[in-house]
């Protein structure tokens, strides 16, 4: 079944007085998808993000987001109530409790008494917010803070929720959780989830990545689909005599690296690792497959010319 495109870019550029942050990309994100917007400092996510969010005048292009034109008669207020934003700063206020801090913004959208009290019923279940709500948000932790950011976001159920980089700075148990949350959300609700990330294992589960670079978008794809094209496997191997492994090697024009003993080969997929194994079975002291990863597919891609 084809799925909904809440999100349809096309020729989208930004220009400033002395350069072009944007130099006109096109992309499509599919409604309940995770949505991946990957790129270096500086290669124009954080202007597109803005651009998207009603923030930043785009200087041309068309961007249409849950059936709103932006920049058209009244549609950008309509998109504004279509979406939350989580940015790697926080807007709330550190003098109010959490609880305060997410019914205000709920009243800043015109939500009934009602709905207020039932959306916070949801993103409180969803967030664990009971052990934090009458807590002041200056005084949480960076996870706690994390938390109440994406609760405030959600306030309004938005079907459309923007991430930018938001478990930066936090430790690997918090940064789990927080990631846990949201894929349950996306999930549980069917909301659509755009990404920024520098951590390439989060990207690893989004539905299609984007990558761009100087400003244009130099890849895109599925994590498998951009794995298969931009990274490799990897053989290694230790055999009980490095010298005879060595001539092994040379003899059958395998080419190859070595380090403290380890000859790393790379293969062009599991089968062709076995094959190898097979061949050389009588000379290997241990091996190990080693996949290709996401961290791969960034710094190949990154290392590339702009077209």
């Amino acid at each position: 079944m084809k799925l909904k495109t809440i999100i349809q870019v096309e020729n989208l550029r930004k220009a400033y007085a002395q350069e072009e942050a944007v130099k006109g990309i096109s992309f499509s994100v599919e409604q309940g998808t995770l949505f991946a917007f990957l790129g270096a400092n500086g290669a124009g996510k954080s202007t597109t993000i803005e651009i998207l969010c009603t923030l930043l005048k785009k200087t041309s292009g068309t961007v249409n987001i849950n059936g709103y034109t932006l920049d058209s008669s009244n549609d950008n207020a309509a998109i504004r109530k279509s979406i939350g934003v989580v940015f790697q700063q926080s807007l709330l206020d550190e003098r109010l409790t959490v609880y305060e801090n997410i019914i205000h913004r709920g009243k800043m959208y015109g939500l009934s008494k009602q709905e207020l009290a039932e959306n916070y019923q949801f993103v409180s279940t969803h967030l664990n917010l009971n052990e934090i709500e009458k807590q002041k948000y200056g005084t949480l932790s960076g996870g706690q803070k994390r938390r109440a950011d994406i609760a405030k976001a959600l306030i309004h159920r938005p079907p459309l929720l923007f991430l930018d980089e938001p478990t930066t700075g936090l430790d690997p148990q918090t940064r789990q959780f927080v990631w846990q949350t949201i894929k349950r959300l996306q999930e549980d609700t069917n909301m659509t989830v755009f990404l920024t990330t520098h951590y390439m294992e989060e990207a690893a589960m989004a539905h299609k990545i984007v990558v761009l670079k100087q400003g244009e978008i130099v890849a895109e794809g599925t994590p498998d689909a951009l794995k298969t094209k931009y990274a490799y496997d990897q053989l290694a191997l230790v055999f009980h005599n490095s010298l005879k492994g060595t001539n092994w090697l040379i003899e059958n024009n395998i080419s190859h690296t070595e380090k403290q003993g380890i000859f790393t080969i790379r293969v062009q997929s599991t089968i062709h690792a076995l094959a190898l194994l097979k061949q050389a079975e009588p000379l290997i002291a241990s091996f190990e497959v080693i996949k290709g990863t996401m961290d791969d597919v960034f710094i190949h891609i990154m290392k590339q010319e702009v077209s």
